[in-house]
């Protein structure tokens, strides 16, 4: 776009060192059900432009929704303006690692357009979900079902020379259900099946398969559960637990603002310190990445929002510590280069340090294998709930679907496990890791104003010895 070439210079002409000017515009639909009847449709459709620069090792952005020259330069002034401001208080500059810039365009291509389906055909999805939960007999007397659709397109100008611009469709379900019976309540929270792709991906998923498997393992805990084992016991996790684990013991405390200072006040701070660096944080067989460049994913990027190529990040190698999420900022002061983790939400919020899809990576086990001299676990399916301290060191995981493993076969379910363990001390523990690997959306917060972003988390199945499992 011209007005970014004009956004670069204006910014050059007043004094920036470096200039960023970021299109951004979505379009989109959501539709919801609950109970079975229509909850209306909702139209998204938003764009505009970001500018950050670099002004005597000050920072600064402002944004527009006005795409005109006018509209631009006042943003562009303003982002000046707070750079300067930034560079009388700081205590050293700020300095970007140096990179390898492309001029690129890409996009991700939909079998099935979701632009080209009525509202109706959307809605018959939901209708689906609706009659495969009541098809069961449970009764599931709140469900709440919700479709969403959004094409985003983008593109980056900086002053250093990179130009990308990309096209991703992204497509998601959600369900939340609650089981009522017996005169006992068990629900499913926020279920989300979720994909960078067309509607095609969301049909060949399913999501009305999951419904059910959900429903009927909430089913069986109400007439079946019983208290789990306590003590200190194997625990064979999902990679559902897996994924939540990575996500929040891994690539939080990995994020290098987050390690240098930046988000103490915003999003928590880190346990994680630079010099960690090849220090061991796990067994051997725990391998942690997270890689922005995984087709259909959620997180799916191939260049990030400073121009800098996508590549897996291997946050942990065999039990090391082997890499932090990081911007150009960032891999400055560590004497790096980007790994490219620079991310923002909108046009109108900035770019930061950000995971995309992360994952424990997968071993040579068969689930048989990790269960089969288990004398006494539990094998944690899907959780209900999660809590992580400030720095990301002291955790806590409650079980939804869980079952007892006993003598390396998997017996009745049992209700709530709760495993409260310190992160080094959870990776230190698994001595063995399965050979799938599976993904399960979410949404990221962070920063100031906050940014929800799209990511996967999973991995494979993983085997714990002797953790410590507690009854609610």
């Amino acid at each position: 776009m011209d007005v970014l070439e004009f956004a670069v210079e204006k910014a050059l002409e007043l004094g920036a060192s470096y200039a960023e000017a970021r299109f951004e515009e979505k379009n989109g639909t959501s539709l919801a059900m609950k109970n079975g009847n229509p909850e209306g449709l909702q139209v998204l459709a938003d764009r505009g432009i970001g500018v950050r620069v670099l002004v005597d090792g000050g920072m600064g952005f402002a944004s527009t929704n006005v795409l005109t020259r006018e509209s631009v330069g006042e943003a562009v002034k303003k982002a000046v303006k707070l750079a300067r401001a930034a560079s009388k208080v700081r205590n050293e500059p700020i300095r970007f690692s140096d990179e390898d810039f492309h001029r690129v365009s890409y996009k991700v291509k939909m079998k099935k357009d979701f632009r080209d389906v009525s509202p109706e055909e959307k809605l018959e999805l939901l209708k689906k979900i609706e009659e495969e939960v009541k098809a069961t007999g449970v009764n599931v007397p709140m469900r709440y079902i919700m479709y969403s659709d959004q094409l985003w397109k983008k593109e980056v100008l900086t002053s250093e020379g990179a130009h990308v611009k990309s096209k991703i469709p992204r497509v998601s379900v959600t369900y939340n259900l609650v089981v009522f019976e017996n005169g006992q309540m068990e629900q499913a929270p926020f279920v989300q099946r979720a994909f960078s792709g067309g509607l095609e991906l969301i049909e060949r998923d399913e999501p009305w398969k999951w419904a059910v498997k959900d429903v009927q393992a909430l089913e069986r805990l109400i007439y079946e559960g019983k208290r789990p084992p306590e003590g200190k016991i194997d625990l064979v996790i999902s990679p559902e637990v897996a994924g939540i684990a990575v996500h929040e013991s891994v690539g939080h405390p990995y994020e290098a603002d987050r390690i240098f200072g930046r988000e103490a006040a915003q999003a928590g701070e880190s346990f994680v310190k630079p010099d960690m660096l090849g220090e061991r944080i796990g067994s051997e067989v725990v391998t942690v990445i997270d890689d922005p460049t995984i087709p259909n994913s959620w997180g799916f990027y191939l260049y990030d929002d400073e121009g800098v190529k996508a590549r897996p990040r291997y946050l942990i190698r065999e039990g090391i510590i082997t890499e932090f999420l990081t911007n150009r900022e960032y891999a400055y002061k560590l004497g790096q280069r980007s790994n490219a983790s620079a991310r923002a939400i909108n046009y109108n919020r900035e770019p930061i340090v950000r995971m995309a899809n992360t994952y424990l990576a997968p071993g040579d086990y068969s689930f048989e294998e990790l269960i089969e001299d288990v004398k006494l676990g539990v094998y944690m399916v899907s959780f209900n709930e999660w809590n992580i301290d400030d720095r990301r060191y002291q955790q806590r995981y409650i079980g939804r679907e869980a079952y007892l493993i006993e003598n390396g076969e998997l017996k009745h379910p049992v209700r709530r496990p709760i495993l409260e363990i310190t992160t080094r001390a959870l990776w230190s523990s698994v001595d063995a890791v399965g050979k799938e690997v599976e993904f399960y959306p979410g949404t990221c917060g962070k920063g100031e104003p906050g940014q929800g972003v799209p990511v996967w988390m999973g991995g494979a199945h993983a085997r714990l010895r002797e953790v410590p499992l507690r009854r609610p």
